[in-house]
């Protein structure tokens, strides 16, 4: 996750947790319920943000793969064709 959205996600559970105390303290029900909901918001983006980083490993771990694959099988055909040269009759 960015820095940046790091920062503004914590920032707004902090918010939501102020604002959430604010209302239970002068029993302000709409106040605590949008704190409550701020502080899920940020839980969301965070969530996100880690999946999306995840998907990127695991897309970077299916490159590598694939560029292995893709040497492994090259040199599988330069030995058989080394094999097919090196006979002639093959």
């Amino acid at each position: 996750m960015a820095l940046e959205d790091d920062i503004k996600n914590t920032t707004e559970k902090f918010g939501g947790k102020v604002k959430e105390a604010a209302g239970s303290a002068t029993d302000n029900k709409d106040l605590k319920a949008e704190g409550k909901a701020d502080q899920v918001s940020a839980d969301v983006k965070d969530k996100a943000a880690d999946v999306k980083d995840k998907a990127a490993e695991i897309g970077e771990q299916a490159k590598d793969f694939a560029e292995q694959a893709g040497s492994n099988l090259k040199a599988a055909f330069g030995k058989l064709k080394e094999g097919f040269s090196e006979d002639g009759n093959k």
